[in-house]
């Protein structure tokens, strides 16, 4: 058998409170080899970062090792060694790399010293010697001219850069096992593929082994050896990859991979989960999961389900697999899945909102006179119509402008050029905005009946606080939430509870168009499917258009009928959802498509050749190239590219592309 690397038997982690101990992770157990990349995956809540910040014994002051527990590295239990032996293994033994980059990077330290701090915690060198290794470590995570970013700060990178920087500080030590919790949840998808192959070449020059935590399935499925699904503090389901996705076994797993979106789902609801991951009880009998299961019985409610194994290397807990219980399941169980009704809005011709030439640019100021000398062109010329009662999706990678364009329709940021004209007219009173982060929109010292009754009085809604209270409470039931809720305070909910207070919030002014500004980007899966289902029951029901921004192409399948694809300041494709997602032609179109973890192997290794043909990222918007903006990181480049932009090329009635491969 070979020998493990890391092996967590009986792991057990309590959370204090006034009364008893909480059991936040109940008796997970796994193990990872060598040179294998283990993905550790489920919804937020479940003990996924507790369980790595246990490994690396980070644990926060409140959650603290139950006795018994076994936490196996190379032969030593990390949960018995004293805090001078830990530090021999962190950073050098087992690196990690957290979900956030800037909040985990120094500001005040510039790039060089962080990784060189980072050397010297486990190795002497002279300082040429030391400065050298740095340079390297740069090279090897693929950071451009490493001898010049080694004196930069962390504010001076773009995400995928700071990302970058952690691995190289996590690589630093040679470890035999990097932990990467998150690491490409914030990255836009072109970023995240190469962040992703980057983990894959280290693995492959190092032999590391690899904890991948992570909430993407699709993701797993491009990167990962292994995987375990968690829920509520227990490991549920364990397998290789080509085991899981050919037969997922445990209901929870096989209601993760029906929440997916996709073009396929795009006239019916999404499967969803009701409920939420329950905080784990001490003295609870049965399964957790029982409560939101399809196929639950009374034995699921009264006895705790046993770690079993139906298959070679596939582990599940359920009773459904159990042969002791079996006869309890032999009726089929009716499914408590979603209702398979049409959502299709009406398809319309009408205008709802034009958009003309629109420029957004901000001034740089230098001096004490504060001189202009410059601008970030952050909207430079888009224009394009959006029909009554549809969606249009805008894409494209962090910093090409999609939420600036957003909150310049709003007049939220001032145009400097252009006209945007709503149903006939220069108003944005019938236009409403959800953002991407819930919490921060809202006032945490409101309660959430004056925060969605704010807009009401601001245009005068309703004749009187009764009406508008009658409203409120009509306002929450369309978004799925108890009446009470107007009482409660925004940090007294979860995160896609948040997102329909913003969504009851939006709908209070009685909108047309709402502009969504990646409003899934943060939910897990499960609630994700909640959400976008709203959102699609809406539209129908009350007659609404989206403008949707978003950089997940699996949500544009599902929910939007046309697709603009933006590029520093301006929109280099647009058509129908069909054909941008089935017959892209931008170049950057096609590499953002072929950047997409897919859950369907056979498409995969098509576009992980695919993805080797963009490289580098977004230019700068004060300073954008001459001629076409995507011709330094264009796979088909030619001299033309580099001397004036391409003009609009008409491919079909609804779909254009600006590229010289379509000129004639």
């Amino acid at each position: 058998m070979t020998e493990q690397v890391l092996s967590v038997q009986d792991l057990q982690l309590g959370i204090a409170n006034e009364h008893d101990m909480a059991i936040a992770v109940n008796r997970i157990a796994f193990s990872i080899a060598p040179g294998e990349t283990c993905a550790l995956l489920g919804e937020s809540g479940c003990g996924k970062s507790l369980t790595a910040m246990a490994i690396m014994q980070l644990l926060p002051p409140a959650v603290q090792i139950i006795n018994g527990s076994n936490i196996q590295f190379n032969q030593h239990n990390l949960a018995t060694l004293p805090e001078v032996k830990l530090r021999q293994y962190r950073g050098h033994r087992v690196g990690i790399v957290f979900q956030e980059p800037m909040t985990s990077l120094n500001p005040v330290l510039t790039i060089g010293d962080q990784i060189a701090e980072a050397v010297k915690a486990h190795e002497r060198l002279p300082s040429a010697a030391l400065k050298q290794h740095v340079i390297e470590l740069l090279n090897d995570v693929g950071i451009p001219d490493p001898q010049q970013r080694y004196n930069e700060y962390p504010y001076q990178l773009s995400g995928g850069m700071k990302q970058r920087v952690m691995i190289a500080i996590a690589i630093a030590g040679k470890p035999d096992l990097l932990i990467a919790d998150e690491p490409t949840t914030a990255l836009d998808v072109t970023i995240q593929a190469q962040i992703l192959a980057l983990l894959k070449q280290l693995q492959t020059k190092t032999g590391m082994a690899i904890l991948l935590i992570t909430h993407d399935l699709a993701i797993v499925n491009e990167v990962a050896d292994r995987l375990m699904i968690m829920y509520a503090g227990k490991i549920v389901e364990q397998a290789t990859c080509q085991a899981f996705f050919a037969d997922p076994l445990h209901p929870y797993s096989k209601k993760l991979l029906a929440a997916l979106p996709t073009i396929h789902k795009r006239d019916q609801p999404l499967a969803t989960i009701a409920g939420q991951v329950p905080f784990p009880e001490p003295a609870k009998q049965g399964c957790y999961f029982a409560d939101r299961c399809d196929y639950t019985q009374t034995i699921c409610n009264t006895h705790t389900p046993r770690w079993l194994l139906p298959k070679e290397q596939h582990g599940v807990l359920c009773h459904r697999y159990d042969p002791r219980y079996q006869h309890f399941f032999t009726t089929k169980v009716a499914q408590k899945t979603t209702s398979k009704q049409t959502l299709s809005a009406t398809k319309t011709e009408d205008v709802i909102l034009q958009v003309h030439d629109l420029k957004i640019h901000f001034p740089i100021y230098k001096g004490l006179i504060k001189h202009v000398v410059g601008h970030v062109k952050a909207v430079d010329g888009v224009s394009f119509n959006l029909r009554r009662q549809q969606t249009l999706a805008l894409v494209g990678e962090s910093g090409c402008g999609k939420t600036t364009l957003g909150k310049g329709l709003l007049q939220l940021n001032p145009l400097s050029a252009g006209e945007v004209i709503f149903a006939g007219e220069l108003v944005r009173q019938r236009m409403q905005i959800i953002f991407q982060d819930p919490f921060a929109s809202m006032n945490p010292r409101m309660l959430v009946g004056d925060i969605i009754s704010e807009g009401m009085r601001a245009h005068r809604i309703g004749k009187n606080a009764q009406e508008r209270q009658q409203r409120i409470d009509t306002l929450l039931a369309q978004v799925g939430l108890p009446v009470s809720s107007k009482s409660r305070y925004p940090h007294e909910f979860s995160g896609g509870q948040r997102q329909r207070i913003c969504i009851a919030r939006a709908l209070a002014v009685e909108p047309e168009l709402i502009i969504c500004d990646e409003p899934t980007s943060a939910l897990d899966v499960s609630v994700q499917a909640q959400i976008l289902n709203l959102l699609k029951r809406l539209q129908v029901e009350l007659g609404l258009s989206y403008l949707f921004i978003t950089h997940n192409l699996a949500v544009v399948a599902y929910l939007a009928d046309s697709v603009a694809v933006m590029y520093l300041g301006r929109i280099v494709e647009y058509g129908n959802v069909n054909e941008i997602l089935t017959m892209p032609k931008h170049p950057y179109t096609q590499a953002l498509l072929a950047a997409v973890p897919k859950l369907d192997k056979k498409h995969s290794n098509k576009a992980k050749e695919d993805q080797r043909n963009i490289t580098g990222e977004l230019p700068s918007p004060i300073n954008p190239p001459k001629g076409c903006h995507f011709a330094p990181r264009c796979p088909h480049v030619m001299e033309q590219c580099h001397k004036v932009y391409p003009r609009k090329t008409q491919l079909s009635d609804s779909h254009y592309v600006h590229c010289y491969l379509y000129t004639h």
